[in-house]
């Protein structure tokens, strides 16, 4: 199993605001160059949300399709494949007011179930998760600091396939 993380902080804003931006998954192609298409079947105000993505992902395309927890109240969103390429995958958004900015933390395990090709898919995989959402956050709210070890000036669009 996989483990990917991300850490930001998007700055003066409120909480609720950045949630209600964040789930809006139908922004993400247009957002983050890995994210090829994304298809909301279900959202807020439901308390359930349901979508599809396709990721680029080495030659060809990631594909699943993922059941939310929609918690506008508790600022968190969790996820779970209930189809797809993925054996499994399933994390949780949480949001944070932090004074007069909004903390996000992004967290996600995923697993192909291909024990032979795991440290050749895993790590591109990881990398490809961590840098759609570093690049929707930062799309949706400029001036937003990635923390941690994601470095979008190194992942430019013709590395997408990598």
């Amino acid at each position: 199993m996989r483990h990917v993380e991300l850490n930001a902080q998007v700055p003066s804003q409120l909480a609720h605001h950045v949630y209600d931006e964040v789930v809006r998954w139908e922004k993400y192609p247009r957002l983050a160059p890995h994210v090829h298409a994304t298809t909301v079947h279900a959202t807020l105000p439901e308390p359930e949300g349901d979508s599809s993505w396709e990721l680029h992902f080495r030659s060809g395309l990631l594909r699943w399709r993922e059941r939310e927890e929609l918690d506008r109240a508790a600022l968190t969103v969790r996820f779970e494949q209930t189809d797809g390429d993925f054996d499994s995958f399933t994390g949780r958004w949480t949001l944070r007011q932090s004074g007069t900015d909004v903390d996000v933390h992004f967290a996600a395990d995923f697993d192909f179930g291909i024990p032979s090709l795991e440290g050749i898919l895993d790590p591109i995989a990881e990398r490809v998760i961590k840098e759609s959402v570093a690049w929707a956050l930062t799309g949706l709210f400029p001036g937003t600091a990635l923390i941690g070890d994601v470095n979008l000036s190194d992942a430019r669009p013709d590395t997408l396939a990598a």
